[in-house]
């Protein structure tokens, strides 16, 4: 196997069932992942033969070859950008329809998966998966560990964006079982950030922690108190970060130059552009060459120039600091520090930005690529020497159920510390429902179709009673990965049913950072649209109730009483079929008073029935 990890000739170890292995803490980022160790409290990053820590996220499948990775796939880039993929983080958990391009691969590169809408992508006669990908960088990770240690790897500690949903985790994991690790756990990112800077060791209050990676921008509020770390709040972008700056960059640059622009131009335009963002940090203006086509021309940048194109980028992730903030009800004084972590975080540009809506120069002594993976190395330390810090993280989106009328009930709040197990009690809608669908949601949203759906399953076997007479448990676990189990019992009968929610992975990480925007600009909406649906369910189950005891009682009616019945259900038929509530409501509450003699009767008729041939000693025997 070719790899960029080795000096020429050497190889990895090759690690045997009979060595327990080391376990090493990684950073699968977007751009650039690393690994490192922590000996003694002591963590540093593994590196090469040449010193260098960071190891590409790039993967090149050349035809008869074995998969590339790192340093040498990015110059394959160049060259044979067909066989090569970038970026694939930005796939994990993510469905065809979600992706419009990765790393400059356009979606038609892009296939689903028939029945798990898993995206794929298309290389030559090759199909793969973002899983299998990641797996890759990870199999190179591991083998940089082994040969830097001199010993087998096994276990690793991975970090995720603390926006990372179910899905997108599950991946995750898959991906580090496909290259030979057991994760010992996932951190979030901004977590594994604080735990390098030694945050747990005496340090108290509240620190913000601002992740702008190649691909995500994640901010998280932790709490700090007795080396407990509590995350407090959480947001972010799963689709904003550096390789964003490079984009807005590159479009200007080729825009200047005009004309049609092939795909692998797109490429090399971005490689350009990245390395002019780079040259900023340090220079005010760099020139930057592009031969396209046969076609030269060089492109003046300067900071200003730069800065303007990446204010709006910068300015969103300042957004969203500002939600997580009002989150936690914590104004930016309160803050003991903020923490810098990401490449991103180098752009002269974030760094002003950060330190003006902070009111505090950040914190940035680690180098903000590497501390990610000290922190991570920090944590497999504890977990394999039982000294396991305590980390309090939270579930990024609420997680609930869809109930009728297509209406989602919060099981677990957003924000929830985990891990954490939540129960909820539900019943049956009709008479004699012997079985129940449980459709598992995660969303801030009122209705389910505006929420994203985790998991499917059915809990049969239901005892065939009247509506509302079954109790139905829902219980939610949330493990200390942020992964859910969901399971629903039966109080009769006590049967039970479960499902371990692993999502399909064809849906949008985009959707989780728009669910919070969504619902934060359409709460009144939502709110509206809840309150219908419901007035609805109230009218519908009454006129079923209704229509069900006329069946069975409609000789105690009067004319006149059936007469007002039937004209309140008319009424309410008609009210049903319009969008307001208000006219529901009367309409459901003019019906209920139209039945209320109607209902007397039947209870005195079946008052009668069960007291005929009883005696008086008897009835006294029972009271």
């Amino acid at each position: 196997m070719l790899l960029e990890i080795h000096e020429p000739g050497e190889t990895p170890l090759p690690h045997t069932g009979d060595d327990p292995g080391l376990a090493v803490g990684i950073d699968l980022g977007t751009t650039n992942s690393l690994v490192a160790i922590s000996r003694d409290g002591r963590p540093e990053v593994l590196r090469d033969g040449r010193g260098r820590g960071l190891v590409p996220s790039v993967v090149a499948y050349l035809p008869g070859e074995a998969p590339i990775v790192g340093e040498v796939a990015l110059r394959v880039m160049s060259d044979e950008p067909g066989h090569v993929i970038a970026s694939v983080k930005r796939l994990m958990g993510r469905g065809v329809a979600d992706v419009k391009t990765l790393g400059g691969l356009t979606a038609d590169r892009l296939v689903g998966e028939a029945g798990a809408g898993m995206a794929r992508i298309a290389l030559g006669e090759q199909l793969l998966s973002p899983v299998e990908v990641s797996a890759e960088i990870l199999r190179a990770l591991k083998g940089r560990a082994e040969l830097a240690l001199g010993a087998g790897v096994t276990q690793a500690v991975i970090t995720v964006p603390a926006y990372f949903d179910d899905a997108a985790r599950s991946a995750t994991r898959d991906a580090a079982r496909l290259a030979g690790l057991e994760v010992l756990r996932l951190v979030n990112e901004p977590t594994a950030a604080a735990l390098a800077y030694g945050l747990d060791q005496g340090a108290e209050g509240l620190y913000a922690i601002y992740d702008l990676g190649g691909g995500t921008f994640d901010i998280s509020l932790l709490k700090l108190e007795k080396g407990v770390f509590q995350v407090l709040a959480t947001g972010g972008d799963a689709a904003l970060g550096g390789d964003d700056m490079d984009h807005v960059l590159a479009e200007a640059m080729l825009a200047e130059r005009g004309g049609a622009i092939a795909q692998d131009e797109i490429k090399a335009a971005l490689a350009a552009a990245r390395r002019a963002k780079e040259a900023l940090t340090e220079q005010p203006a760099v020139d930057v060459t592009l031969d396209l086509g046969g076609t030269i021309s060089v492109h003046r940048v300067t900071a200003e120039y730069f800065d303007a194109l990446a204010a709006p980028l910068v300015a969103r992730t300042i957004t969203a600091c500002q939600a997580v903030l009002s989150d936690a009800d914590c104004p930016p004084t309160d803050l003991a520090g903020v923490v810098l972590v990401g490449g991103s975080t180098r752009v002269p540009l974030v760094r002003r930005a950060v330190e003006r809506f902070f009111g505090r120069a950040p914190l940035a002594d680690i180098d903000p690529d590497e501390v990610v993976a000290l922190g991570a190395a920090l944590q497999a330390e504890a977990l394999t020497r039982g000294s396991d810090t305590l980390l309090l993280d939270v579930v990024p989106l609420s997680l609930g159920l869809e109930t009728m009328g297509g209406l989602v009930e919060k099981v677990i709040p957003r924000n929830t510390p985990i891990p954490v197990s939540r129960a909820q009690d539900f019943t049956t809608y009709k008479d004699g429902q012997t079985a129940m669908a449980i459709h598992v949601l995660q969303g801030e949203r009122e209705l389910v179709e505006q929420n994203r759906s985790l998991a499917r399953f059915v809990l049969s076997d239901i005892p065939p009673l009247t509506a509302g007479a079954a109790r139905i448990r829902v219980a939610f676990a949330v493990d200390a990965d942020g992964l859910l189990t969901v399971s629903a019992r039966e109080a009769t009968t006590g049967h039970e049913a479960h499902v371990d929610v692993k999502p399909s992975y064809g849906l949008s990480e985009d959707d989780l950072t728009a669910m919070l925007d969504a619902a934060f600009r359409n709460a009144r909406t939502d709110n509206l649209a809840r309150l219908l649906a419901e007035a609805r369910i109230d009218g519908r189950r009454l006129a079923e109730a209704i229509s069900a005891a006329v069946a069975v009682d409609g000789d105690l009616l009067t004319e006149a009483d059936r007469a007002a019945l039937d004209a309140a259900g008319r009424r309410l038929d008609a009210a049903l079929d319009g969008d307001d509530r208000d006219t529901i409501r009367d309409a459901t509450e003019a019906l209920e008073a139209a039945s209320r003699p109607f209902a007397e009767a039947r209870m005195d008729r079946n008052i009668r029935e069960a007291l005929a041939g009883q005696s008086v000693s008897r009835l006294a025997s029972r009271l």
